[in-house]
């Protein structure tokens, strides 16, 4: 997994809203980049929602709240539309991005092994590198966390 005061790895993907978009973008900017396995699952769901409801604070913050699973673009925009989300989802099906940052994963369920995205936030600095990893997200609370991260460790 891609650490703390590492560069984080560049990409360009396609994005909701018929957009392209590259880490480059950003930089002069915090970028929250959580990745996260499908789209309009119950966690999931709970934690972009969580997102959309601070995203006040973030882009106060100059902070901007990119979101990666594996999902289409065309999926990627029926839960922006269904869930009023303010932030672009990325789409990443061969899970290239995934990979660089090391969040694509053996994983089981009910006993049986396949790859997959594992829920993790990262915090990329305005010179774009990565200030904060949190692997195996748990939902509840997390945003705050973050958000709180970025109050207290990015902001001069």
């Amino acid at each position: 997994m891609t650490a703390v005061g590492q560069a984080a790895p560049a990409f360009t993907l396609q994005a909701s809203d018929n957009q392209t978009l590259s880490l480059s973008q950003f930089y002069g900017q915090n970028v929250v980049l959580y990745f996260y396995p499908k789209d309009q699952t119950p966690t999931c769901t709970t934690e972009a929602c969580d997102f959309r409801d601070f995203h006040s604070g973030f882009a106060e913050l100059n902070t901007v709240v990119l979101g990666i699973s594996p999902d289409s673009v065309k999926s990627h925009d029926k839960f922006i539309a269904k869930h009023e989300l303010p932030f672009p989802l990325l789409a990443d099906p061969d899970h290239q991005v995934a990979e660089a940052y090391g969040v694509w994963v053996l994983k089981k369920m009910y006993g049986r092994e396949y790859m997959g995205i594992e829920r993790t936030t990262f915090v990329i600095d305005k010179e774009g590198n990565i200030a904060k990893v949190w692997p195996k997200v748990k939902v509840k609370g997390h945003v705050q966390e973050v958000l709180q991260f970025i109050k207290e460790e990015l902001q001069s």
